[in-house]
């Protein structure tokens, strides 16, 4: 698909707006995380783009996951890509050990 010249905008910037966040579902329903990552990033930033007449456009099982359940899974308070794992919540018991001597 060639890229446009301009900027989209209108009816062709909702219809890739919803694109891309499908696309993010997609790939999230496919354990692909850092793809859906990536075009969550791109559908997020082309939605803020939109006008609140266009947003309301947007079918609202897609503005829902976009903004709130995904949120959850990659929102800031989340540990990012190829950062230091974080530390386990565990006591430092090891697995199948039990408590008391």
């Amino acid at each position: 698909m060639p890229i446009p010249d301009r900027p989209l905008e209108g009816e062709d910037l909702i219809k890739e707006v919803c694109r891309r966040i499908r696309a993010a579902r997609s790939l999230w329903d496919a354990h692909k995380n850092a793809a859906c990552r990536k075009e969550r990033e791109q559908a997020l930033a082309l939605y803020s783009t939109l006008t609140p007449e266009q947003k309301d456009k947007v079918p609202q099982a897609l503005r829902v996951w976009l903004r709130y359940r995904s949120e959850k899974y990659f929102g800031t308070h989340q540990t990012q890509p190829g950062s230091a794992h974080r530390s386990s919540k565990r006591s430092g018991k090891r697995r199948g050990q039990k408590g008391g001597s």
